[in-house]
């Protein structure tokens, strides 16, 4: 018999539009043991099949059908019946753990919390689970995390925590809806490594929701398609990646930039005369004031710490990393957005660090930025034509105003924006369309430089493809150069031209896109590649992956930057590993043999 067998179910929301049937009749099973993937796009249905049968429907939702787990119904119960079983038998992980665990609370005093109301127990008991729980999902120093609240943990411990409240009943379901999309590479293969293992000790059926392809070849035995509310294909993991019968399947898989196949960068001939931004040894320091002493102290953080770089023109530059890296505090800086605290920029040959804002107001126009939220980047009491318009005016005042709405006109048709939309405001478009405004609106006056922030990392896979795409076409039009900043090493190599990748504030490796993938020679670097999961199961199941032990050290710690050349940290902890040419362009900062530097943190980690 099915652990969890769902039958004919329908979601339908009232709305003042009328009502919306977010779910329609679908069926689905899940074995003991088993991890199904159930994919699809935003608005597909994924999340709110799984709200309803843990009977978290917002209040205008209503379901019918049937869902019942070890042949108890699910669906429609009574708040004191679905606690029964939800928390002990079956338990949930949220996409954001930072909004599910309760912020005036320790991680302990949640974590015991569970264990009083579903397993009657407390004390020193209680505390002995909860700490053997965080440490097997490798929570360093469990025994000082457990005291310690939420913000003060990462986004990838939190996530662990919340890993770890949900197994401490031993449940037999667990539901994790994108559970691993705002993490960084390493620490998302962490996590998927934590569910795969707790699936087979503990023999735990895993209902899992994404959007990724890749995860899903990592984890899933078998994967569900959803789309508009409906299952369009379901079947094993090899037959549905390798014969996908649905025409939405196969857009699903070929629109997911995959780093071992990279679609073609626009030519570019590199040339030293050709470089139209140098940067040379910029520095960014903040003071942080921590807990010390009667008033604390200062300690610096050097977010960007002696970095190097030129860029060409028609050239894009991938920046890649981990959160807290220093990739958005050296865009910003590029721009005098955040003033540098020593080094060049020189930008067309002239210097403009420590210009102040109305020396950089003439030099705006060909230096532009497109973000990750585009909704929180655009003026919410602004339409989107207004939106685009507003460069124009500052730049092409000349301009008459049917003229100005023709630019503006044109530019929305060239980025797929309906002209029909030209009096919308931003909550009234999706975000991929709203992405698009933010295009358009850095694109209208033929920059020379665009700084893509994290520009495609909160879109739908199909999206993410067609604003690539359409990111590549302005380059080949326009000779544009970009700095194109991810987590995505996927979407930075199909991308980008070259590609720097950077550890606490400082460049480990910059090399050609190809090279990058093909011969990465600093550990950090291997690391990040062997932790991106590609679309394929067959691959994904004897890949090795190369897994540093330990947490991503503090930026505050003075010798963190050394992490990866353990033989100088004792000796002097202030030095900086120095960027030597490996090759040509191949530019590689020094570094300790992977197993020295593994055996090392071991030997931490063990005292």
């Amino acid at each position: 018999m099915a652990l969890l067998d769902v039958k004919n179910l329908s979601i339908t929301f009232e709305t003042p539009d009328g009502d919306v049937e977010a779910v329609k009749g679908i069926n689905l099973s899940i074995e003991p043991g088993e991890c199904l993937g159930i994919v699809g796009e935003s608005g597909s249905g994924k999340s709110q099949t799984m709200m309803a049968i843990m009977g978290l429907l917002a209040k205008n939702g209503a379901a019918t059908g049937s869902a019942t787990f070890n042949g108890q119904e699910m669906l429609n119960v009574s708040v004191a019946e679905a606690n029964k079983v939800r928390g002990a038998d079956v338990a949930m992980i949220f996409q954001d753990p930072l909004t599910s665990l309760t912020p005036h609370l320790t991680v302990g005093q949640q974590m015991r919390e569970v264990l009083d109301v579903h397993r009657n127990l407390s004390g020193a008991e209680a505390k002995k689970l909860c700490l053997d729980w965080l440490e097997r999902v490798r929570i360093p120093e469990a025994k000082h995390r457990i005291d310690q609240y939420p913000h003060q943990l990462s986004g990838g411990m939190r996530q662990r925590v919340m890993i770890a409240m949900a197994m401490l009943c031993s449940p037999k379901l667990l539901i994790a809806d994108e559970p691993t999309t705002a993490l960084d590479v390493t620490v998302q293969a962490e996590i998927l490594d934590l569910m795969a293992n707790l699936q087979k000790e503990e023999n735990t059926a895993i209902a899992l929701i994404t959007h990724d392809m890749g995860v899903v070849a990592r984890m899933c035995d078998r994967v569900a398609v959803m789309r508009h509310g409906e299952y369009v294909e379901e079947g094993q993991i090899d037959a549905l990646f390798h014969n996908p019968q649905h025409p939405y399947t196969r857009m699903l898989l070929d629109a997911m930039p995959r780093i071992d196949r990279p679609h073609e960068a626009a030519e570019v001939t590199l040339t030293q005369s050709e470089n139209i931004l140098n940067v040379k040894d910029m520095n960014v320091k903040f003071d942080i004031r921590v807990a010390g002493g009667l008033f604390g102290k200062k300690l610096p953080l050097r977010a960007v710490d002696g970095i190097s770089f030129d860029l060409a023109r028609g050239e894009t530059l991938g920046i890649v990393g981990e959160s807290g890296c220093g990739k958005s505090t050296l865009a910003r800086a590029v721009l005098q957005l955040v003033p540098p605290t020593t080094g060049s920029v020189l930008w067309m040959g002239r210097e403009t660090a420590g210009l102040d804002r109305q020396a950089m107001k003439p030099l705006r126009k060909d230096l532009q930025i497109v973000l990750q939220d585009p909704l929180a980047s655009l003026n919410p009491r602004m339409t989107i034509a207004a939106s685009i318009a507003e460069p124009l005016k500052t730049f092409q005042a000349e301009l008459s105003s049917n003229e100005r709405m023709h630019k503006v006109a044109e530019m929305m048709e060239r980025v797929g924006l309906d002209r029909n939309m030209i009096n919308r405001y931003p909550h009234e478009l999706s975000g991929g369309q709203n992405q698009r405004v933010g295009i358009a609106r850095a694109m209208i006056n033929r920059p020379e430089l665009v700084i893509c922030d994290e520009a495609v990392s909160a879109l739908d896979v199909s999206i993410q493809a067609q604003i690539v795409a359409l990111l590549k076409e302005f380059q080949t039009d326009m000779g544009l150069s970009m700095m194109f900043i991810s987590h995505d090493l996927s979407v930075v190599r199909d991308i980008s031209h070259r590609i720097m990748v950077l550890y606490l504030g400082r460049v480990v490796e910059l090399a050609d896109r190809d090279t990058i993938y093909t011969n990465p020679i600093h550990p950090y670097t291997k690391s990040l590649i062997s932790a991106v999961p590609i679309p394929d199961p067959r691959i994904e199941r004897t890949r090795p992956r190369i897994q540093l032990p330990g947490e991503l050290p503090s930026p505050l710690d003075p010798g963190a930057g050394l992490r990866f050349l353990p033989s100088k940290r004792h000796c002097d902890p202030n030095y900086r590993p120095q960027l030597n040419e490996v090759a040509p362009g191949h530019w590689v900062a020094e570094h300790d043999s992977l197993e020295e530097i593994m055996e090392t943190e071991a030997r931490q980690l063990a005292s």
